[in-house]
Order: structure tokens, then sequence, then C-alpha cells
């Protein structure tokens, strides 16, 4: 299953909720939506749904058959951001409503719900009632309803909610597991962290636009374009003498012996660090990378100060 989305906007009243977002997702792919509440990110998960429709651009979904004009229920599951399971009835009458809703075989149903909940360890508590479960568990039931029926495209919004770091790498690990089976996977989520660890590709939005897109090198290259060092020194030395070099943009102390160099994008590092070492010896460098959750909180700073300044200007 393959999605092509261009040039999307939805707009509620006074709030641009997506703004001219553009994306590709390939079979056998896993691609994140990452951004804060607000982003942007369940607006253009409905849309894909079908839930709502979009005041402008396109969707299109295709398989190996060629071009769907929509998605149909056996083709996909959604496991939206508010859950919606019967808290009085038991894990197996849940899951047992949804497989038939699915239109799925009544013994192949029971095989694949038995399967998941030893998966999940859930096995011994599948007479007990939805309200009897912690959050993390009520998800993990959750899950196991939206992929039932095996669905070619899984769209997730917020899958890692309430869940504690052992379920969490369960669920990446099914999610890995789709992915090899060819499947393809959509999801939306907070957890950069996993995300990073996780994602083929991914899609970076604030305010409804997309702040950075690809994969997580493309991202980088976008969000940290500078190159940036750790060097194990003098720190006072490097500081004195490294900022005259022209090689260099900025030298920061971050303690007596470790400075942060940033060295111009055009430099060849091979020929610069021998020239620093005659200044300052160094005991060790290596470069230093950003976390995507980093790197995405300073573009979200340097946006906002940007917005900041425009107001100065204008007021």
């Amino acid at each position: 299953m393959n999605i092509q989305i261009t040039n999307l906007t939805k707009r509620y009243k006074t709030v641009t909720a997506v703004d001219n977002i553009s994306l590709t997702v390939n079979s056998g792919e896993i691609y994140a939506l990452l951004g804060p509440n607000g982003a942007g990110k369940s607006s253009l998960v409905r849309m894909l749904v079908g839930l709502t429709q979009a005041d402008e651009g396109s969707i299109e979904i295709s398989n190996s058959n060629g071009p769907r004009p929509q998605l149909s229920p056996e083709d996909f599951a959604y496991l939206p951001e508010d859950r919606g399971l019967y808290q009085d009835r038991t894990i197996l009458d849940n899951l047992g409503f949804i497989a038939e809703l699915r239109g799925l075989d009544k013994s192949l149903a029971q095989q694949r719900i038995e399967q998941w909940l030893e998966y999940f360890d859930l096995s011994e508590r599948k007479k007990e009632p939805m309200r009897q479960l912690s959050k993390g568990n009520q998800q993990k039931v959750q899950l196991i309803a939206t992929l039932l029926h095996d669905p070619d495209l899984v769209i997730l919004d917020e899958p890692f909610s309430g869940l504690d770091p052992v379920n969490q790498e369960h669920v990446m690990n099914v999610l890995t597991e789709l992915k090899q089976r060819g499947k393809t996977v959509l999801l939306s989520a907070h957890q950069m962290a996993l995300v990073e660890r996780l994602a083929d590709k991914m899609l970076l939005m604030s305010h409804g636009r997309a702040l950075a897109q690809g994969t997580l090198a493309e991202i980088r290259a976008t969000l940290q374009p500078q190159r940036v060092y750790r060097i194990e020194c003098n720190a006072q030395m490097a500081q004195a003498h490294w900022h005259q070099h022209d090689g260099i943009v900025d030298v920061t102390e971050i303690d007596n012996d470790v400075v942060h160099v940033i060295v111009d994008p055009y430099v060849d590092v091979e020929q610069l660090w021998p020239q620093l070492n005659q200044q300052v010896p160094m005991r060790s460098f290596s470069p230093l990378q950003l976390g995507l959750h980093e790197m995405y909180l300073n573009t979200i700073e340097q946006n906002n100060n940007k917005s900041k300044d425009i107001q100065h200007e204008l007021a």
C-alpha cells in the first residue's frame, strides 16, 4: 500500500490545522509524523482515513493492483488517539466483537486473539473487564484490536501512549515485523527517541507546517547543517586561539577540558585538525550529532524567535 499526499491543507475557522503538506509513504516503510499537540498530526491522519475532507490538495492511495479510489475497511487499520473500548466488557468480549465487525472467521479470530494476548502477557487477564486494566494494558488491547484483521496499511495515533519501556519495546518489535512483511505503517508520536530508532522516514510538523522531512540523515542535514565537534583539550587556550581561525564558526567551552567547535561547512576538516592541533594540542575529537528531540526543540525555538522579531518590526 502506497500513499501520495500532495499540497494538503485543512482549515477550521480561524486555524489552519494542516498547511500545504506533501509526503510519500511506500510499502514496507515506517513513516512517522512528529510534533507537539496542535502540530497538525491528527488532522492529517483524519483526512487520510476519510473522517474529514481536505480544503485543498490530494491524497492518492495505490497498491500492487494500481490506484485505489479510496481505502476500504479491510485495507487498513486505524488506532485513534481517543480510544473506544467497552469498559464493562471483558478483553475477550471486546476483541471478539471487533473481530466480528471485521468479518473474521470465528476460529481464525480466536487463534489470532490468543496469540496476541500471549505476546502482550494478557492471557491470564482475558476474562477481566476493561475497567480493571491499567491505561497501558488497555492500550495493548486497543492495539491488538487494530491489528486483528492483518491489514496492509496500519495507521497509529500515539501508539506508545501509557506504555512502560518494556511494552514500548514490544510495540516497536511488532511494527518492525509489520514492516518486514511489507506492510505500510504510518504513525504519529511524541516520543522522538523511540521514533528515531524505528522510522524509515519522518515529517516534523509545527502549527500545521512541515519543518523538515525525509530520513533521519536528511532531517539532520536540514535542521543541523553545521558541523559540530566535541574536542578534548585545554578549553581556555582553544577559546583564545581557535576563534581567530578562518575555518571556525564558533568555539564553546563545555568545561575546562572540553569544547564544542562549529566548523565552516566548506572547510576540509582533514586539513583543519593539524592546524588546530599545532595551536592547542587535542587529546581527542569526535562529531557531535544532536538527537531528533534536541534538533526539533532548537528549530521550534528559532521559529518562535523569528516570529517575535517579525511581530516586533510590525508593531
